[in-house]
C-alpha cells in the first residue's frame, strides 16, 4: 500500500472517531455538563442527540431523578439525656449540575458521604433539644421538619434540592432497653400489687358484710322461732288445760296409759317399783268409765 493510501486510511479513522466523539445522547432522566479541558462550558437539560467538540470537550451526565440516600444507624443523646439509636433516609435531587460539579465533583455518588455527615449533624442538633416522648409520638413530624430545614440550609450550595428527611427506625441501646423494661416491670408489679390490695380490701368488706347480715338473720330467726315456740307452747298448755277441765278423770287415765306406753313398752327400759304403787293401778284394775 502506498503512503497516500495509508494516510487516507488514517485520516478516515480520525474522521470516524471525530464523528463518534462529537455526538452524545442525553436521556429523559439525565442532564449533562460539558467541560472543556476541565472547565465547565455548558449545561444541557434537554434530552436528545447533541454535539460537542471532539477530543476537547467532555460530557458528564447526572441523574435528575429523585434519589434516596439511607443514612446509617447511629446513637444520639436526647434532651432528657436518654440515648436512642436512629436510622433513616434523605431524598434529594440534583437540580444544578454546574454548582454540583463545582462543589461536589463529577461523580453523582460523591455527595453521599457529605450528605450523611450533614444529616447526622442536623439530626444530633435537633434531637439534643427534645425528649424521648416527642420522638416516639406524633411530634416527630415537627422534629423532622426542623431537621429538614437545617439540611436544606447546609446543602444550599451543593446544587441539590432536598425533598425530605425521614426516620425509618428508632430503638433503644441494649443497656437502656433493659433499664426501660425493668422500670416497666416494676410499674406493672406496683399496679398489680395495688389492685390486689384493693381486691383484698373489697373482699374483707364483702365478707364482713355477709357475716354481719348472717348474724342479724340468725338472731332474727332465733327470736322469731323462740316467739313461735312460746306461742305454740302457750297454745298447747291452753289446749291441755281445756282438755283437763273438760274431763279430768279421762285425762288422768290417758296420761297414765301414755306413761305405760313410754315407760313399759320399750324392752330396754327397767323400772323398779313396788306392786302397790299407784302408777300400776290400771294394770291391776281396769279404770272405771264415768258417764259424761
Amino acid at each position: 500500500m502506498s503512503r497516500l493510501g495509508i494516510f487516507a486510511s488514517a485520516l478516515a479513522v480520525v474522521v470516524v472517531l471525530a464523528l463518534f466523539g462529537s455526538v452524545y445522547t442525553v436521556r429523559q432522566t439525565q442532564q449533562a455538563l460539558i467541560t472543556q479541558f476541565g472547565k465547565p462550558v455548558a449545561v444541557i437539560t434537554k434530552p436528545g442527540l447533541h454535539f460537542k467538540t471532539p477530543f476537547v470537550q467532555t460530557v458528564i451526565l447526572f441523574d435528575k431523578r429523585l434519589q434516596m440516600d439511607p443514612f446509617p444507624a447511629e446513637e444520639v443523646i436526647l434532651g432528657d439525656q436518654k440515648r436512642l439509636i436512629v436510622d433513616g433516609f434523605v431524598e434529594y435531587q440534583i437540580v444544578n449540575p454546574l454548582k454540583y460539579y463545582q462543589t461536589v465533583g463529577p461523580s453523582s455518588q460523591a455527595i453521599l458521604q457529605r450528605l450523611d455527615a450533614v444529616v447526622s449533624g442536623s439530626m444530633r442538633t435537633v434531637l439534643a433539644s427534645i425528649d424521648l416522648v416527642s420522638v416516639l409520638t406524633s411530634d416527630r413530624t415537627h422534629v423532622l421538619s426542623q431537621v429538614l430545614g437545617q439540611v436544606r440550609k447546609a446543602t444550599s450550595g451543593f446544587g441539590l434540592r432536598i425533598i425530605d428527611v425521614r426516620i425509618s427506625r428508632t430503638s433503644l441501646p441494649e443497656q437502656n432497653t433493659e433499664a426501660v423494661l425493668a422500670r416497666m416491670r416494676a410499674e406493672r408489679e406496683r399496679v398489680a400489687a395495688e389492685l390486689r390490695a384493693k381486691g383484698a380490701e373489697a373482699s374483707q368488706k364483702i365478707t364482713a358484710g355477709a357475716e354481719r347480715d348472717r348474724t342479724v338473720l340468725l338472731a332474727n330467726a332465733e327470736a322469731e322461732a323462740a316467739a313461735l315456740r312460746g306461742e305454740g307452747e302457750a297454745d298447747a298448755i291452753k289446749t291441755y288445760a281445756a282438755a283437763v277441765n273438760q274431763d279430768p278423770h279421762f285425762y288422768g287415765i290417758w296420761r297414765t296409759l301414755q306413761a305405760y306406753r313410754d315407760g313399759l313398752a320399750k324392752p330396754q327400759n327397767r323400772l323398779v317399783l313396788s306392786p302397790d304403787t299407784p302408777l300400776l293401778r290400771y294394770l291391776r284394775t281396769a279404770p272405771k268409765v264415768q258417764a259424761p
